[in-house]
């Protein structure tokens, strides 16, 4: 065996002997605590984000607080959790996932030493490689969860279900269907390589001034402040990719492309378009991503410790 043959044979091995399933659990543990939770939130939105004023079939609101009040008025407590199954499914799969992946390819890059420090590059590029492989396994959940958000109240419904929706996109469009708005999602895993590069200079200049190993378990207030810092930084910067996606797995309207959708979008609706929903986004991720990563963080070291 050859000498380069022989390196990538031992980083192989390197790298799947960092795989803990610890993190995998911890992850879909706090994805599914803070989706069932926010969901509703979740719903308001995506109609705000689709609505782009031309679609007389759309709903339209007067903000968050009508928003919950309209919904609960015309399609009742089920109308605000729409689309909860797939949520659920694929906030836990993706979070899950995401950490699963990020932290084998971190403690691979650290050469197992969870106390090494990487720089804020390694660490941008850690998560975007973990954000493309769970974002080419979720997508499919992803465009389900957003079809069921947006089928509004009336006699026809189009879909019965997760299942139901999974089976009519096959049908009609295929495997392809299943991956509508991938690309603005591949754009979109700027969000999480920021997000969680922010998150973990936060935490590695909090170790250094305390003078404390970078492994060590922090208190319950300092993960709730970098989670919400970190995705406030990461919504304000990367937010626009989430509407065009929305747009584009939107059953009720059809865009050529997410070039076609952007144009469209500048053109009607000017620089605003791009961040319809922001508000609500706000409210709802930044809690969300404060109950995920508090979720993560504590059992993922009660796990390992357990181990």
């Amino acid at each position: 065996m050859s000498a380069i043959t022989k390196t990538s044979v031992d980083q192989e091995v390197s790298l799947f002997s960092q795989i803990k399933y610890q993190h995998l659990v911890a992850g879909m543990s706090g994805g599914v605590t803070s989706t069932i939770i926010l969901h509703p939130l979740d719903v308001i939105k995506i109609r705000f984000a689709v609505n782009d004023g031309r679609l007389q079939s759309t709903p339209k609101y007067n903000g968050i607080a009508n928003a919950f009040a309209t919904i609960y008025r015309q399609e009742g407590f089920k109308g605000l959790y729409r689309g909860v199954t797939p949520n659920v499914w694929g906030a836990g799969s993706s979070w899950g996932l995401y950490f699963l992946f990020y932290n084998t390819l971190k403690t691979w890059r650290q050469d197992g030493d969870s106390d090494k420090q990487l720089g804020a590059g390694a660490h941008l590029l850690t998560a975007s490689g973990a954000g493309l492989i769970t974002l080419l396994i979720t997508n499919p959940i992803w465009v389900v969860k957003t079809r069921l958000c947006l089928q509004f109240s009336g006699p026809v419904q189009l879909y019965d279900g997760m299942v139901d929706c999974l089976v009519k996109i096959y049908k009609l469009d295929g495997v392809r269907g299943y991956y509508k708005g991938l690309v603005p999602g591949i754009f979109g895993v700027s969000h999480g390589a920021i997000q969680f590069m922010v998150y973990e200079e936060l935490k590695k200049l909090y170790s250094s001034y305390y003078n404390q190993p970078l492994s060590s378990k922090l208190g319950t207030v300092e993960y709730l402040t970098f989670a919400a810092t970190s995705k406030l930084v990461a919504a304000a910067m990367t937010y626009p990719y989430q509407v065009v996606r929305a747009r584009l797995q939107n059953q009720h309207y059809s865009y050529d492309g997410a070039w076609h959708c952007v144009n469209q979008t500048a053109r009607y609706e000017g620089w605003r378009g791009f961040y319809k929903g922001l508000g609500t986004n706000l409210i709802r991720v930044t809690p969300a991503t404060m109950i995920t990563f508090v979720t993560y963080e504590n059992v993922s070291h009660a796990l390992l410790q357990y181990k």
